[in-house]
């Protein structure tokens, strides 16, 4: 590790920070329906929606209610994306001539798409027309994102409302988060990246003489506006297959400040904007402390076992002040891959600047980890502030029971229902994770897909299946994925890690929004101090760990002990 390092990680981190402040204010007016400097331009417009979908923006929906309309909303865009993909050798844009997507294929893609994973189990520039690009996967990327901002929204006015029996109105949310959030920050975003050299073309490739005279053909696209919004609403999917490792998606050390800026911005801003909207900011940087510590932690450690390389560098010659730089871009080196990989995977995004199964055990092990602890650190856009918030129930849970005293949050008393649906949501993840990778690992369908055999190759069965539950969309590059067994189960690993967290989490939202908010009083656990924040640490370490564990023993921890002994299991 250096101090040059360091510098590059605090700069880009501090520059998110400075940014999210001002735009967690101004996403709390958005929300909040109030005036905003965007309202002369964009008011209209927003109105002109509301009268030609037919919705009143006045009438807002029960928890039920608001569930449902997310559901539909969400099964209507995997249907038009599936069928999209598979007419995609109809379709128009297509210069590349690609035909349409096998039936699995399709499904994964279009579950991935709409569940915010962006999970690719195909390379992008050998797959996708740009009308699949533009119309079908940035499409979603907008809506996906959208969607969980709209719920983690749903769930703060829960706590800030006192005996009401509605949440807001999803079609309402929806369209506030799309027209006054995500489109114009896509835009100032897409244009700075074509002007530091990203193509956006409708040309579906050039050809180029190479050094040694021999023809190369070079894919393009619409490049710039796909990637803006990847970021923005931490979808992740990438134009090409591999990701922001390539030139043409992040070319220099600028491209990739730009672009952990953008994955990290809004998810911190959304923060910001609940402590807004709840009247009390310190809940907000209670919050941010919590996110902050882990990640940080997560980058160091990644940093370091990356920095420090492998016996076998060692053994081979090479200097081990150059770290383990498998994998990894010269133009970004150790320490932006480390912040990337950390990033990435503390949230919800899966966009990689260097191939992860590339990393040293330890190094490889901590992003995984990130994934299997919720990614709510900070998570993604919605889902991170929805995803902390249902684990600080947890805690003042566990602290109400270590005094006696029944639990609050936030001014609501935390019951039996609202602790049960908190449990029920944060099982959902080790269940699709563990119970996916366990019988993957033992049937040839799942075997057929490694690369490597050993705790290297569980490993990838267990990246694969915690990228796609976390819905983060990364992945140990050894897995081949495209396969009808890996599809599928993937595919449904996606749908639970969403939809089957999100509607017991509306629940909680809507038995929080009919109680009373109550005052502070003396014996209140007050949640914006260090105390607390240290138990939400643990609470989230304490539950990633007991679960997750013994699998992770059995690959990474495993091989990172082969990797120091020389000794084989």
């Amino acid at each position: 590790m250096t101090l040059n390092g360091w510098l590059q990680i605090a700069i880009i981190l501090a520059t998110v920070l400075l940014a999210a402040m001002p735009l967690g204010a101004f996403m709390a007016k958005v929300y909040a329906g109030k005036r905003t400097f965007l309202s002369p331009v964009l008011g209209p417009v927003e109105r002109s929606f509301y009268a030609l979908a037919g919705v009143d923006p006045a009438r807002e929906q029960g928890w039920r209610a608001y569930a449902l309309a997310m559901l539909l909303f969400n099964a209507a865009g995997f249907v038009l994306l599936y069928a999209l993909l598979r007419l995609q050798g109809f379709l128009p844009f297509n210069p590349q001539g690609f035909g349409a997507l096998s039936p699995d294929l399709a499904f994964n893609t279009a579950v991935s798409f709409v569940t915010n994973t962006n999970w690719q189990s195909y390379g992008g520039e050998t797959t996708m027309s740009h009308f699949s690009q533009m119309a079908g996967l940035t499409v979603q990327n907008f809506l996906s994102a959208a969607t969980g901002l709209a719920l983690a929204v749903a769930l703060v006015r829960g706590f800030a409302r006192s005996k009401m029996n509605t949440v807001g109105n999803f079609w309402v949310d929806m369209t506030r988060s799309t027209l006054y959030v995500l489109l114009p920050l896509a835009l100032f975003t897409a244009i700075l990246l074509v002007a530091l050299g990203m193509p956006q073309t409708m040309l579906s490739s050039v050809d180029a003489t190479t050094l040694e005279g021999a023809k190369q053909t070079i894919a393009l696209g619409p490049v710039a506006s796909q990637v803006a919004i990847k970021q923005l609403g931490t979808n992740g999917g990438g134009f090409f297959n591999v990701n922001a490792a390539h030139p043409f998606e992040n070319a220099t050390a600028l491209t990739n400040f730009v672009q952990v800026w953008q994955m990290l911005v809004i998810s911190v801003a959304i923060v910001f904007a609940f402590g807004r909207l709840v009247g009390d900011n310190r809940q907000a940087r209670a919050l941010v402390w919590v996110m902050g510590v882990l990640l940080v932690a997560g980058i160091a450690i990644t940093y370091a076992a990356e920095a420090a390389g492998t016996p076998m560098l060692h053994q081979a010659g090479i200097n081990p002040a150059d770290g383990n730089m498998e994998g990894k871009e010269v133009r970004f080196g150790l320490a932006l891959s480390a912040l990337w990989a950390a990033v990435t995977t503390g949230l919800s995004c899966g966009a990689v600047n260097a191939m992860h199964a590339s990393f040293t055990p330890i190094g490889g092990l901590i992003p995984m980890f990130l994934m299997q602890l919720g990614e709510i650190l900070p998570g993604g856009v919605g889902s991170g502030l929805y995803g902390i918030l249902v684990m600080a129930i947890i805690a003042v849970f566990v602290a109400g029971l270590m005094v006696g005293r029944t639990p609050e949050y936030l001014g609501k008393k935390i019951e039996a229902k609202e602790v049960k649906m908190a449990m029920l949501a944060v099982l959902i993840l080790p269940t699709a994770i563990l119970g996916f990778s366990a019988v993957a690992a033992v049937i040839p369908q799942g075997l057929a897909g490694l690369l490597n055999a050993g705790p290297h190759g569980l490993s990838e069965i267990l990246y694969a299946y915690s990228s796609a539950a976390g819905n983060n969309g990364s992945a140990f590059a050894g897995l081949t994925a495209n396969s009808p067994w890996y599809n599928t189960t993937l595919g449904l690993a996606m749908l639970l890690g969403r939809f089957a967290y999100i509607v017991p989490m509306l629940a909680i939202a809507g038995s929080l929004a009919a109680k009373t908010k109550l005052e502070s009083s003396t014996g209140t656990f007050p949640t914006h101090g260090p105390l607390f924040i240290g138990l939400l640490i643990g609470v989230i370490l304490i539950l990633g760990g007991l679960q997750f564990f013994p699998a992770l023993a059995l690959g990474p921890i495993a091989e990172q002990v082969m990797m120091l002994t020389g000794k084989t299991f």
